[in-house]
């Protein structure tokens, strides 16, 4: 059948057009089909105003083993299968659908598949104008039978027998239905001659549907390696129908299906939805879902239905272009204030002024016209708080065009605003600082103490000149730096000077705030920075008098914060800041050429930031008697414990084992008799045989 279901085939796929030329009719897309499912659609190009479409099972003729000629004259309906077609302009969608139960027979089951193969057909569907064809699809349908259950179960229920006394599944590998698992021994479809190809190779264990091992306490299974000497008198003589390994199972009877609810269960009070947001909670929409705003994940990409947490500002850039875009939450969803209230956003909408620092066009011209749509290209959301509840939302939505073919850098910030410092300086915290809000900084030494703690947050080709700054934000490691020019012929003594001014222009401060509310007018809420000149500055020759090549070069600012947890507030930890340092680290600089040489080159020069966290008091220091290296390694340990009865172990040589052991229980028996005669019952009852 194959053959002659290969001959048909030949004789009929030249009527479809080759790939790269125009057709010169209707014809369908694709002109084949092999069919594995119910299901399949297809596509017929050209105009069907006055296109009758049929559908014919074909059958091979024995004597050529061709399929045998068909007309026009079908209808859409041939046995099982039924013909849907939804007309269109110049394209219309076919499609084709079978209508039979596709579930393996059960016993006294009819209208079913009595064999895996259960469907094995050729169809063809016939475009015709009057009795002329225009065009045929050919379809090859092999379509194996449904092997999961379906039936009618009482009282939407399943039953699970006790699983204490008879094991769920008894053949876990047993995975196809109808069919020989290879390696699973327990599988009834596999008949003797296929189990000795891998009858020594069985599955074990609970997969392989040995849910009865033998236990460590069966007297049957003892080993010869470490058996203890009293394991006769103890071992527990049983057979495997009575093990503790189903004891294991969970002592389930019926198993009750509920719909799974993704919903987020809130914590209920009478007359209260919320008891009020922490920092890092995330903020709830009016239906209880989470309200979220693209977001970067861990690995870089962003992430559009990332939730937004309470007290955490970001500003991230997300990368789409017009195939790809996709709108986020409607700016009409009520957000959870924090007490039960819902709020509503306030929405300013704006036009983009310069496009160019959002999309980068494609390289290559468009030959055709270009479909172009309106879309987001920045949102900055406002959340203006009070305590542990959201007061307002103020959101500005910038919109713009975005072309086909064109990338759009997408922007989205979240601020969070206190209540009370919308007309003053932003806080970091009250008292102890929150992770992410900027550090706070104040130099002392000025007529205006305000100063803060930056980074570089470069842009563009990297360079320091075009460089933006972005602040220190407590409890979070960073890392940036920028490339600096350097000439050839750079005077190394003017190079360091010029690095350290690069490097100092991020710290314009002398003091760093404590606290996240540090106030400028007291001096008990501010430590000093403490500076380290880890390098000669007054190293003035290149070396070895060498053009293009400068030692001692202070690359790199090291930034330690060392902070910890003073108290708490309600229940919240307080960080505070204890200390900050500041260090360089030096480089050797020395001329690049890449293919070309030219007379400038790049430096580049980093900052970092690290917070290390230190107890608030320094703990108590450990004895000797607790400290302990190594369980159980009486060679570097104080006091060893294992050796605690030492001259009743084997290891104690000084006189032979059995004497040891004598002396040991007599010992013992002394101090049970002490502890006797020392009872007052003890001693009633010897008063009393005396008299």
């Amino acid at each position: 059948m194959a053959a002659a279901l290969l001959g048909a085939l030949v004789l009929l796929l030249p009527a479809a057009p080759c790939p790269g030329r125009r057709a010169r009719g209707p014809v369908f897309q694709p002109s084949f089909i092999h069919m594995s499912g119910p299901r399949v659609n297809a596509l017929f190009l050209g105009n069907s105003s006055e296109v009758n479409f049929s559908l014919i099972l074909s059958t091979i003729d024995e004597e050529t083993g061709k399929l045998q000629r068909s007309n026009c004259s079908g209808s859409r309906r041939a046995g099982d299968w039924n013909l849907n077609v939804t007309a269109g302009v110049n394209t219309s969608k076919v499609t084709i659908s079978l209508s039979r139960n596709l579930q393996l027979c059960l016993p006294n089951a009819t209208d079913c598949c009595t064999k895996p193969l259960c469907v094995v057909e050729t169809l063809q569907i016939l475009a015709c104008h009057g009795s002329v064809m225009l065009a045929h699809l050919l379809i090859q349908a092999e379509i194996y039978a449904n092997s999961s259950f379906v039936g009618n179960m009482s009282e939407n229920a399943t039953i699970i027998p006790n699983q204490a006394f008879e094991p769920l599944g008894s053949c876990p590998c047993d995975l196809t239905a109808g069919a020989c698992d290879v390696r699973c021994c327990c599988d009834l479809e596999c008949t003797p001659d296929l189990k000795q190809l891998f009858s020594e190779s069985c599955f074990t264990g609970v997969f392989g549907g040995d849910v009865n091992p033998p236990f460590d306490q069966l007297c049957s299974a003892r080993s010869m390696e470490n058996t203890p000497d009293w394991f006769p008198f103890l071992c527990v003589q049983s057979s495997l129908d009575n093990t503790p390994f189903l004891g294991y199972f969970y002592h389930g009877s019926v198993s009750t299906p509920r719909q799974p609810s993704f919903k987020i269960s809130l914590q209920m009070s009478s007359g209260r939805l919320f008891t009020g947001y922490k920092q890092g909670d995330p903020i709830m929409t009016e239906e209880n879902d989470y309200f979220t705003i693209p977001q970067q994940s861990m690995a870089g990409q962003c992430v559009g239905n990332a939730p937004v947490a309470y007290f955490q500002n970001f500003d991230v850039r997300c990368l789409t272009h017009l195939a790809s875009y996709g709108e986020g939450l409607p700016h009409d969803v009520r957000i959870n204030s924090g007490t039960g209230d819902f709020i509503q956003q306030n929405v300013i909408y704006d036009t983009i002024t310069d496009i160019d620092k959002f999309i980068t066009k494609s390289e290559s011209p468009p030959t055709t016209e270009v479909l172009c749509k309106n879309v987001t290209f920045a949102e900055h959301y406002k959340f203006i708080c009070k305590g542990e509840n959201i007061k307002e939302i103020n959101v500005t939505a910038f919109l713009g065009s975005l072309c086909d073919g064109e990338i759009l850098t997408q922007r989205f910030t979240v601020k969070f605003v206190s209540l009370n410092s919308i007309n003053e300086t932003e806080l970091s915290g009250n008292p102890g600082y929150q992770i992410g809000k900027p550090v706070r900084a104040a130099n002392l030494n000025a007529s205006d103490t305000f100063a803060s703690l930056k980074l570089w947050q470069p842009a563009g080709r990297g360079l320091c000149t075009s460089a933006t700054y972005t602040p220190v934000l407590f409890g979070l490691d960073s890392f940036s730096g920028c490339m600096l020019e350097v000439d050839i012929n750079e005077d190394c003594s003017l190079l360091r000077e010029n690095v350290t001014e690069k490097l100092n222009s991020l710290i314009q401060a002398t003091h760093i705030g404590k606290r996240g509310n540090s106030n400028y007018s007291d001096l008990n809420d501010w430590v000093e920075i403490i500076r380290l000149d880890t390098y000669n500055s007054d190293t003035n020759m290149s070396a070895g008098n060498l053009k293009g090549i400068c030692s001692d070069i202070p690359a790199n600012l090291n930034i330690r914060i060392i902070i910890a947890d003073v108290g708490a507030v309600q229940g919240i930890p307080q960080q505070e800041i204890l200390a900050m340092q500041i260090s360089y680290s030096t480089v050797i600089w020395q001329f690049q050429c890449g293919l070309t040489c030219e007379n400038v080159n790049f430096l580049p020069i980093t900052a970092s930031v690290q917070f290390i966290k230190v107890p608030a008091q320094p703990p108590i220091p450990l004895t000797r008697f607790q400290i302990n290296y190594t369980e159980f390694d009486c060679d570097r340990n104080d006091v060893c414990w294992p050796q605690l009865l030492y001259p009743l172990t084997r290891f104690y040589t000084g006189e032979p084992y059995s004497q040891s052991l004598a002396k040991g229980l007599a010992l013992a028996f002394l101090f049970l008799l002490a502890a006797i005669m020392s009872n007052p019952w003890f001693q009633k009852v010897w008063s009393n045989s005396l008299v």
